[in-house]
């Protein structure tokens, strides 16, 4: 086999091909030029074999050893080009790294499918379609940091809710607990379908967004273990789900577009529900609840806080943002316009729980304390319709359309 050539010379002693000799074997390969010369070496009794089917499958020429070569010489690889031509139409699916000052890649291209974002990928790659392939319309420089911030602040429920602290005063207030969450878990559960949706719709590019939408919709599975466990510590049974409350919600599943159903639902939706959970959290009739309100209430926080982030650059960047948001909250409104709103059941247990006893004067200022949770809330819808860039007036009036269900 000496043909005045320079090899380089690979000695895999005794270990086959399919035990792990072609990493050695590629390696040599990877030293020399197409048509570069590799000698193996090897007493594998079937190395030569096991070459010859290896090397032809990656487009290389392997001549056997002829009789009398060196011991164990199983012959000689010629470098061929087809795995040059693999990799050489690739292309890195943008960087790695970013930050607001170098975003991710404004379309990301269909072939870069599941890649890993800065991967080098294959030209003869599948394309994959995302519909929320968008930078403009998804990205928020926010998520990443928000996303740290949500798993530094999981909780487990079995050992971050005081479950044994959950004696009420009575069965009034019992009662009325059930009822609001029965009301809470309904809510949450759209809450969760939502961005598990949208989340296998973004472009996995965007994957700071993307693993944001996962987390969200784990906290949402979450809240709903907890409202339901609660509900069930003195009760067989959960309260009523109103026809007006799922029609309310079946708007939000319905959405079709990413930036107004996050206006819906996280913007206006989740906030005003913000204001909900703290409520219940002051008004809790036991430690458990207490607890467990504000667990939720901080993660549902977060979810608010990526909503506004989002639909803020988005508004930024497209103009008609701002008439798409304002006509999705006056098409929802309409659509509602003859339901119930809120389940009377869930309003009067509210007042119950404000209360906290069911004589006159603590029932009036029970009541009082609803009306005045609707008036933050409104409040708190117009200030984030601010920020998302609509004046004072043409915020207030929009707030005021938003779903009596307060989701």
């Amino acid at each position: 086999m000496n043909d005045g050539t320079a090899c380089v010379r690979v000695d895999l002693v005794a270990l086959g091909l399919d035990r792990g000799g072609h990493l050695l074997v590629e390696r040599a390969l990877a030293r020399v030029p197409v048509g570069g010369r590799v000698d193996v070496h090897g007493s594998h009794p079937e190395l030569a074999i096991h070459l010859r089917a290896w090397a032809r499958a990656r487009g290389h020429e392997f001549q056997a050893a002829a009789p009398g070569e060196a011991a164990h010489c199983a012959g000689r690889l010629q470098r061929g080009s087809a795995d040059l031509d693999r990799w050489q139409d690739a292309e890195r699916s943008g960087e790695a790294r970013v930050d607001e000052t170098h975003p991710p890649s404004a379309h990301p291209a269909r072939r870069w499918g599941l890649a890993a974002r800065g991967a080098l990928v294959e030209s003869s790659a599948p394309e994959f379609r995302f519909r929320l392939d968008d930078r403009d319309e998804v990205w928020a420089g926010e998520a990443a940091a928000l996303y740290r911030q949500a798993l530094a602040s999981q909780w487990d429920p079995e050992t971050a809710i005081p479950w044994k602290d959950s004696a009420t005063a009575s069965d009034e207030l019992e009662d009325a607990l059930v009822q609001v969450l029965t009301y809470l878990i309904e809510n949450e559960t759209a809450a969760l379908v939502i961005p598990a949706r949208f989340a296998s719709e973004v472009h996995p590019h965007f994957r700071e967004v993307q693993q944001l939408l996962a987390i969200q919709a784990a906290d949402e599975a979450r809240h709903i273990e907890v409202f339901t466990r609660r509900a069930l510590v003195r009760r067989t049974q959960l309260g009523t789900s109103s026809a007006g409350g799922q029609a309310s919600l079946k708007t939000l599943v319905d959405e079709p577009d990413f930036a107004t159903a996050s206006l819906l639902l996280s913007v206006l939706g989740e906030g005003s529900f913000v204001n909900l959970l703290w409520f219940l959290h002051e008004h809790a009739p036991d430690a458990c609840t207490a607890t467990l309100m504000r667990l939720v209430a901080q993660d549902e926080a977060r979810h608010v806080a990526f909503g506004v982030a989002h639909l803020a650059r988005h508004a930024r960047l497209d103009p008609t943002l701002a008439g798409r948001m304002a006509a999705a909250i006056e098409r929802r409104h309409d659509a509602l316009r003859d339901t119930a709103g809120l389940n009377e059941q869930v309003f009067d247990a509210l007042i119950v729980l404000a209360a906290g006893a069911l004589d006159p004067a603590r029932v009036e200022a029970g009541f009082e304390l609803v009306q005045a949770l609707g008036l933050q809330m409104r409040a708190g819808r117009r200030n984030r319709l601010k920020l998302l860039g609509f004046d004072a007036e043409r915020a207030d009036v929009l707030s005021a359309l938003h779903t009596r269900n307060f989701m």
